[in-house]
Protein backbone atom coordinates (compact mmCIF):
# COMPACT_ATOMS: atom_id res chain seq x y z
CA UNK A 1 0.00 0.00 0.00
CA UNK A 2 1.30 3.64 -0.91
CA UNK A 3 0.68 6.09 1.88
CA UNK A 4 1.50 9.61 1.24
CA UNK A 5 3.35 10.64 4.18
CA UNK A 6 3.62 14.40 3.18
CA UNK A 7 -0.24 14.43 3.10
CA UNK A 8 -0.96 14.92 6.92
CA UNK A 9 -2.71 17.09 9.54
CA UNK A 10 -3.12 16.81 12.95
CA UNK A 11 -6.72 15.71 13.52
CA UNK A 12 -7.78 16.51 17.36
CA UNK A 13 -6.27 15.72 21.39
CA UNK A 14 -8.37 13.22 22.91
CA UNK A 15 -8.31 12.85 26.88
CA UNK A 16 -11.09 9.94 26.66
CA UNK A 17 -9.80 7.98 23.95
CA UNK A 18 -12.94 6.05 23.57
CA UNK A 19 -15.03 8.92 22.35
CA UNK A 20 -12.25 10.46 20.00
CA UNK A 21 -14.60 11.94 17.19
CA UNK A 22 -12.56 9.98 14.06
CA UNK A 23 -13.69 7.40 11.67
CA UNK A 24 -12.48 4.55 12.13
CA UNK A 25 -9.35 3.75 9.75
CA UNK A 26 -5.88 1.43 10.90
CA UNK A 27 -3.83 3.52 13.24
CA UNK A 28 -0.38 3.51 13.96
CA UNK A 29 0.34 4.12 17.65
CA UNK A 30 3.66 5.49 19.23
CA UNK A 31 4.89 4.71 22.63
CA UNK A 32 7.67 5.76 24.80
CA UNK A 33 8.66 7.35 27.48
CA UNK A 34 8.42 11.22 27.65
CA UNK A 35 11.75 12.62 26.35
CA UNK A 36 12.34 9.32 24.17
CA UNK A 37 12.04 11.92 21.13
CA UNK A 38 8.12 10.98 19.85
CA UNK A 39 7.03 14.05 18.26
CA UNK A 40 10.45 14.41 16.56
CA UNK A 41 9.62 11.57 15.03
CA UNK A 42 6.48 12.11 13.73
CA UNK A 43 7.56 15.15 12.04
CA UNK A 44 10.74 13.52 10.25
CA UNK A 45 8.03 10.88 9.44
CA UNK A 46 5.28 13.73 8.06
CA UNK A 47 8.29 15.44 6.52
CA UNK A 48 6.90 18.78 8.34
CA UNK A 49 9.04 20.75 10.50
CA UNK A 50 5.96 20.89 13.46
CA UNK A 51 2.68 18.96 13.10
CA UNK A 52 3.44 18.00 16.23
CA UNK A 53 5.24 20.43 18.91
CA UNK A 54 8.63 19.32 20.68
CA UNK A 55 8.18 20.07 24.04
CA UNK A 56 11.33 21.53 26.22
CA UNK A 57 9.93 20.04 29.22
CA UNK A 58 9.21 16.21 28.40
CA UNK A 59 5.73 14.80 29.54
CA UNK A 60 4.31 17.92 28.84
CA UNK A 61 1.48 16.43 26.67
CA UNK A 62 -1.54 14.45 28.30
CA UNK A 63 -3.68 13.21 25.85
CA UNK A 64 -3.85 11.02 22.83
CA UNK A 65 -2.54 12.91 19.58
CA UNK A 66 -4.21 12.07 16.13
CA UNK A 67 -2.72 12.41 13.00
CA UNK A 68 -4.19 12.22 9.31
CA UNK A 69 -1.69 10.59 7.17
CA UNK A 70 -2.56 10.46 3.67
CA UNK A 71 -6.25 9.82 4.40
CA UNK A 72 -5.57 6.47 5.12
CA UNK A 73 -4.39 6.33 8.60
CA UNK A 74 -4.11 7.93 11.96
CA UNK A 75 -0.42 8.19 13.78
CA UNK A 76 -1.91 7.78 17.11
CA UNK A 77 0.91 9.74 19.60
CA UNK A 78 0.14 8.26 23.19
CA UNK A 79 1.37 10.31 26.32
CA UNK A 80 4.72 9.57 27.31
CA UNK A 81 5.89 7.78 30.48
CA UNK A 82 7.90 7.82 32.97
CA UNK A 83 8.73 11.28 33.61
CA UNK A 84 9.79 11.37 37.60
CA UNK A 85 8.85 15.19 38.14
CA UNK A 86 4.60 14.55 37.04
CA UNK A 87 2.93 13.69 40.43
CA UNK A 88 1.79 10.20 40.90
CA UNK A 89 -1.97 11.24 40.16
CA UNK A 90 -0.87 12.66 37.03
CA UNK A 91 1.00 9.40 35.84
CA UNK A 92 -1.78 7.11 37.20
CA UNK A 93 -4.50 9.29 34.58
CA UNK A 94 -1.93 9.01 31.92
CA UNK A 95 -1.71 5.30 32.58
CA UNK A 96 -5.27 4.91 32.57
CA UNK A 97 -5.78 6.78 29.08
CA UNK A 98 -3.17 4.87 27.49
CA UNK A 99 -5.12 1.20 28.78
CA UNK A 100 -8.57 3.12 28.11
CA UNK A 101 -7.18 3.22 24.80
CA UNK A 102 -5.73 -0.15 24.06
CA UNK A 103 -9.64 -1.44 25.62
CA UNK A 104 -10.84 0.57 23.40
CA UNK A 105 -11.61 -1.60 20.14
CA UNK A 106 -9.34 0.47 18.09
CA UNK A 107 -8.18 -0.67 14.56
CA UNK A 108 -5.16 -0.98 15.92
CA UNK A 109 -2.63 -2.05 12.75
CA UNK A 110 0.76 -1.31 14.67
CA UNK A 111 2.81 -0.14 17.52
CA UNK A 112 5.61 1.67 17.32
CA UNK A 113 7.28 1.22 20.13
CA UNK A 114 10.60 4.30 20.99
CA UNK A 115 13.48 3.70 23.12
CA UNK A 116 16.41 5.40 23.36
CA UNK A 117 19.48 3.90 21.62
CA UNK A 118 22.48 4.99 23.71
CA UNK A 119 21.01 3.50 27.30
CA UNK A 120 19.51 0.00 28.18
CA UNK A 121 15.61 -0.16 27.89
CA UNK A 122 14.15 0.92 31.43
CA UNK A 123 11.90 -0.47 33.76
CA UNK A 124 8.93 1.53 32.44
CA UNK A 125 10.48 0.21 29.19
CA UNK A 126 10.12 -3.17 30.27
CA UNK A 127 6.55 -2.51 31.51
CA UNK A 128 5.35 -1.50 28.47
CA UNK A 129 6.86 -4.39 26.54
CA UNK A 130 5.42 -6.70 29.44
CA UNK A 131 1.85 -4.69 28.26
CA UNK A 132 2.26 -4.80 24.51
CA UNK A 133 2.94 -8.47 24.48
CA UNK A 134 -0.04 -9.30 26.84
CA UNK A 135 -2.23 -7.73 24.66
CA UNK A 136 -0.86 -9.38 21.52
CA UNK A 137 -0.32 -6.33 19.22
CA UNK A 138 1.83 -6.38 16.58
CA UNK A 139 4.65 -3.99 17.35
CA UNK A 140 8.29 -2.47 16.40
CA UNK A 141 10.88 -1.22 18.07
CA UNK A 142 12.30 2.32 17.11
CA UNK A 143 15.31 3.24 18.66
CA UNK A 144 15.86 6.80 18.49
CA UNK A 145 18.73 9.26 18.87
CA UNK A 146 20.97 7.05 16.91
CA UNK A 147 22.81 9.84 15.26
CA UNK A 148 24.70 10.20 18.97
CA UNK A 149 26.32 6.81 18.25
CA UNK A 150 28.68 5.68 15.69
CA UNK A 151 27.80 2.73 13.55
CA UNK A 152 29.49 0.43 14.97
CA UNK A 153 28.42 1.09 18.44
CA UNK A 154 24.16 1.28 16.74
CA UNK A 155 25.07 -2.52 15.30
CA UNK A 156 25.55 -3.77 18.83
CA UNK A 157 22.80 -1.41 20.55
CA UNK A 158 20.69 -3.37 17.81
CA UNK A 159 21.73 -6.77 18.50
CA UNK A 160 21.31 -6.35 21.41
CA UNK A 161 17.83 -4.84 21.72
CA UNK A 162 16.60 -7.43 19.30
CA UNK A 163 17.78 -10.07 21.68
CA UNK A 164 16.08 -8.98 24.49
CA UNK A 165 12.99 -8.38 23.01
CA UNK A 166 12.41 -10.78 20.00
CA UNK A 167 11.14 -8.31 17.55
CA UNK A 168 12.61 -5.89 14.78
CA UNK A 169 14.36 -2.37 16.05
CA UNK A 170 14.78 -0.12 14.06
CA UNK A 171 17.33 2.49 14.11
CA UNK A 172 15.95 6.21 14.00
CA UNK A 173 17.55 9.76 13.66
CA UNK A 174 15.63 12.96 13.59
CA UNK A 175 18.66 14.43 12.88
CA UNK A 176 19.68 12.81 9.97
CA UNK A 177 16.78 10.77 8.99
CA UNK A 178 17.96 7.70 9.53
CA UNK A 179 15.28 4.67 9.52
CA UNK A 180 12.62 7.20 8.11
CA UNK A 181 12.19 4.55 5.04
CA UNK A 182 12.53 1.47 6.64
CA UNK A 183 9.94 2.69 9.70
CA UNK A 184 7.66 4.10 5.86
CA UNK A 185 7.78 0.79 4.83
CA UNK A 186 6.55 -1.21 7.46
CA UNK A 187 3.90 0.89 8.31
CA UNK A 188 2.95 0.80 4.59
CA UNK A 189 3.34 -3.43 4.62
CA UNK A 190 1.29 -3.66 8.34
CA UNK A 191 -1.47 -1.50 7.37
CA UNK A 192 -2.01 -3.52 3.82
CA UNK A 193 -1.90 -6.57 6.13
CA UNK A 194 -4.27 -5.08 8.44
CA UNK A 195 -7.04 -4.18 5.66
CA UNK A 196 -6.60 -7.58 3.73
CA UNK A 197 -7.44 -9.44 7.13
CA UNK A 198 -10.16 -7.25 7.91
CA UNK A 199 -11.75 -7.88 5.07
CA UNK A 200 -11.42 -11.40 4.50
CA UNK A 201 -12.92 -11.32 8.28
CA UNK A 202 -15.65 -9.48 7.60
CA UNK A 203 -16.47 -12.12 4.19
CA UNK A 204 -16.54 -15.02 6.77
Amino acid sequence: MNINFNDANFITSAYDVRNAPVERRPEIVMVGRSNVGKSSMINKLLNRKSIAKVSEKPGKTAAANYYDVGKKIYLVDLPGYGFALRSKAERKSWGSLTGDYFDSDRDIALVLFLIDIRHEPTEDDLLMYDFLMSREVPFCIAATKADKLSAKQIDEQIEKVSRQFMVRVVPFSSKDGKGVQPIREIIEDVTEEFLKEKAETSEE
